[in-house]
This record gives structure tokens, C-alpha cells and sequence, in this order.
């Protein structure tokens, strides 16, 4: 069943997509000026889409972007899905698989997180360089099916170490300082208590949010290529800990949007 389902959504785009991109990118909080730039657009919404679910969240609006960021073709998800918005696994997942099967070779995923680590601001960003997982769900749970990828993927390199360097030094050209770190993916919809910030630090972590690590293990396991990032937008640091809403959350991350923007479309640009 969940072959046919990526088949047939990728079999209808392909009808509609003539030259088919191999940068997949989820413009998840951060990004969604990114696809402003995106020239000789085709716009494909998700309600068009065969068997893609429907975003419910604000600032996640619903469409396939296919077109150029300078030279480079690039299919971007104008809208992402979340577990907490009651999807299962599979269904969160779902984009993933269906630009694996189009052709799509690497992925780029940006989020909004609180940030655990003492080093980090309000508003600096975080290169993704490993996770934990916290989600009570795996979404390769279930029969494994050879074509997607393996029944036990290894993630020891989830975070693709060459497209973190060429983000590294494409940020320090354009003078925008960032951080590097582990992210901790949770279930959300509840932001952080003090403890669970605590928790999340002492296990290792340096940011945590409420997406990215599904549609990662999934392009990992399907072997594609990972670069992910992270706009802090709340602190969870011992002895500071904001209160936080999902409008603040936006507030931030659209302040910060023209530096992730400018290092993702620089790496996009090397690729």
C-alpha cells in the first residue's frame, strides 16, 4: 500500500514537473522567504497532490515550488507536516519518500528551536550536525520494504559532514556567525518545561523543537543526503527560560530569515 502511494504521487508529479530537480528542500520556520527567490517558479498545491496530507499550522502554508535559486534547480515544500498536528509517522514522512522516488539527491531542512546550550542567543543559528530522537514513533516502523532502504540504517553521519563545511565557510564569508550542535526532536505541541530543558542538556543536547528528525531518518534511510539548521528562537538555559509562544517563535525567526536565507541559497548554489 505504502508503495503504491509514493508511485502514484510520484507518477502524477512527474507529469506535471518536465525537468525534475535533485535539491529538495523543506522550508520549514526560517526559510519561507527563500521561496520568494525561486525563479521560473511552478507552483503545485498540496490539495492537487494525490495522497499528501494538509498542513494545519500557521506559516506553514501548502505547496510544491519547483524552479531556480541562481543556476540550480530545486524542488522546495512550501509547508511541512507535523506529528503533533495528529499524522502519523508515515504520513509526516510522506514528502520525503515521494522526492526520493522523483529523484531528488539531497535534502535541506530548517526549523525553529529552543535553545539548552549556554553558549547560544535569541536568534543565532544552529547547523544540525546529530540528533536524539524523542519522538514516541519511528517512522520506519513497520515492514521494512528493500526499494525505500534498509530494515537497520546506520545514522553515525545523519548530518552530511561536507555540506556543513560548505555552509561553515559560506556563513564566515558572509560575516553571519553560527552555531553547531545537537538537536533533540520532541513531540511537541507543548513548548519546554525548566525540567524537561534540564533533561534535554544533560542528555546532550543543545536545541530542541518539534520536526526535522522524522523527514531526516527517513532521507537517511533512503540515502539521500542531509543539511539542517536551526533559528533559536527561545531559551531554555538554567536560570533563563523564556516564555514562549508560537507567535513570538515567528516574530524571531522572521527576523533572522535574511542570514538563513543567504547561507542556504550560497550552499545551494555550490551544490
Amino acid at each position: 500500500m505504502m508503495l503504491k502511494r509514493i508511485n502514484e504521487t510520484s507518477s502524477y508529479l512527474k507529469t506535471k514537473i518536465n525537468d525534475i530537480p535533485k535539491i529538495g528542500i523543506v522550508l520549514g520556520t526560517g526559510l519561507g522567504n527563500l521561496a520568494t527567490q525561486i525563479t521560473n517558479r511552478q507552483e503545485i498545491n498540496y490539495a492537487s497532490i494525490p495522497n499528501f496530507p494538509l498542513s494545519t499550522v500557521e506559516g506553514h502554508s501548502g505547496k510544491l515550488i519547483i524552479g531556480s535559486l541562481g543556476a540550480v534547480r530545486v524542488l522546495a515544500m512550501q509547508g511541512r507536516f507535523h506529528y503533533y498536528e495528529g499524522y502519523d509517522m508515515k504520513e509526516v514522512t510522506f514528502p520525503v519518500r515521494v522526492m526520493k522516488s522523483l529523484g531528488v539527491e539531497i535534502l535541506l531542512v530548517s526549523n525553529a528551536a529552543g535553545g539548552m546550550n549556554p553558549d547560544f542567543k535569541i536568534g543565532d543559528l544552529m547547523i544540525i550536525s546529530d540528533h536524539i530522537n524523542l519522538f514516541p514513533e519511528n517512522p520506519l516502523r513497520g515492514k521494512n520494504f528493500n526499494e525505500l532502504g534498509p530494515r537497520f540504517p546506520d545514522m553515525s553521519a545523519a548530518y552530511d559532514q561536507d555540506l556543513r563545511t560548505k555552509a561553515k565557510k559560506i556563513a564566515q564569508q558572509l560575516g553571519v556567525q553560527v552555531k553547531e550542535g545537537v538537536y533533540v526532536g520532541t513531540s511537541g505541541p507543548t513548548f519546554e518545561t525548566p525540567a524537561e530543558y534540564r533533561y534535554f542538556r544533560r542528555i546532550g543536547g543543545d536545541a530542541v523543537g518539534m520536526s526535522t528528525v522524522p523527514e531526516v531518518i527517513v532521507a537517511v534511510h533512503s540515502g539521500m543526503r542531509v543539511f539542517a539548521i536551526s533559528i533559536i528562537t527561545d531559551l531554555g538555559i538554567e536560570g533563563i527560560v523564556d516564555k514562549v509562544s508560537h507567535e513570538e517563535v515567528q516574530r524571531i525567526a522572521d527576523s533572522v530569515q535574511p542570514k538563513m536565507t543567504a547561507i542556504m541559497k550560497g550552499l545551494i548554489e555550490e551544490l
